[in-house]
């Protein structure tokens, strides 16, 4: 599978980037951040642990499609995680106590090697890099995010899935002391969600442990999250404990309260509108301007292959 020409991942080295973390937890800077307000017009001071500090070199770049990412106080400030809040503009401020470091992730399932990990054993093993990618929330609203992560796969070759491993279930941490939303009966706690798994091996398909260059803020899924950047923001589940190797398509929390709304593959499709509202244009969290949402949201060349043959409007 070929990645954009134009990477959507911008390379760091893994020792630079391993260095640059480092200088940043020596010198206090991770313990600074900005809260956003207003939905992203303006911002206040917020002390968040979690929360790296911004890069200027990283908010001059753009994607391969020439946008600016997004404005570290934006990321970190606007935050869908129903495990602290319905309220994204104060998702930050409760993450704000949450240690995310160590943090272990079981894989297992058939798979020959199970395992658990820490996330610092995963960036010792694998090679971190930043990779720029745009986030498309089904809300119709979306940004674009500096990530620090590696491939799935990478972490499912060291596993071996079994032959009859034919999709990948995942799994948030469950703890209501720590996640209040999940004293919220109306969902189905804890989060899940699933890939098939040619998806999950899909090189674009990252577990993310950072973010401009620093580590994953609480409120963006620390300690590690997946992103599947070519689909719906729900997809890319947050705060991952357990990765788990199945052979049948695995319930997910959305689709499960709302199937006729969210479905399981959740593929980025302007063609297919909420049940709610158009999927045709989408807000850059920023501005103000409506823009037009792409088929996959602009990685159609390299995953469209993946769906030939598909009923893209049947299943979505």
């Amino acid at each position: 599978m070929i990645l954009p020409k134009i990477p959507s991942s911008e390379i760091t080295p893994k020792s630079s980037y391993l260095n640059r973390r480092d200088f940043i937890k020596s010198t206090g800077l991770l313990a600074g951040s900005m809260l956003l307000s207003a939905c992203g017009i303006s911002s206040t001071s917020q002390t968040n642990p979690g929360a790296p500090t911004s890069n200027p070199s990283i908010s001059l770049k753009t994607d391969e499609l020439g946008s600016p990412v997004n404005k570290l106080e934006e990321i970190a400030g606007y935050n869908n995680f129903y495990e602290f809040s319905t309220d994204k503009e104060s998702v930050a401020k409760l993450a704000s106590g949450f240690s995310t470091n160590p943090w272990l992730v079981e894989v297992f399932g058939k798979v020959n090697n199970p395992g658990t990990y820490s996330v610092d054993d995963l960036e010792k093993r694998f090679k971190p890099e930043e990779r720029i990618m745009r986030l498309r929330c089904v809300e119709a609203w979306s940004m674009v995010i500096p990530w620090v992560g590696f491939s799935l796969a990478d972490l499912l070759s060291v596993v071996e899935p079994t032959s009859d491993a034919a999709y990948v279930r995942f799994e948030t941490l469950y703890d209501p002391e720590v996640f209040p939303g999940q004293f919220d009966r109306r969902y189905p706690w804890p989060y899940q969600e699933g890939l098939r798994i040619d998806e999950a091996m899909h090189p674009l398909t990252t577990l993310a442990t950072g973010l401009y260059g620093g580590e994953l803020p609480a409120q963006n899924g620390g300690g590690i999250r997946l992103v599947v950047p070519w689909k719906y923001g729900f997809k890319s589940i947050k705060s991952i404990t357990r990765i788990e190797l199945v052979d049948y398509q695995p319930s997910t929390l959305w689709s499960s309260i709302a199937p006729n709304e969210y479905g399981f593959f959740a593929n980025v499709n302007p063609e297919v509108d909420h049940p709610r509202w158009s999927q045709s244009t989408e807000r850059r969290i920023g501005g103000f301007e409506r823009i037009p949402t792409l088929p996959f949201n602009g990685y159609a060349d390299q995953v469209d292959s993946l769906y030939q043959g598909m009923d893209l409007q049947k299943n979505y």
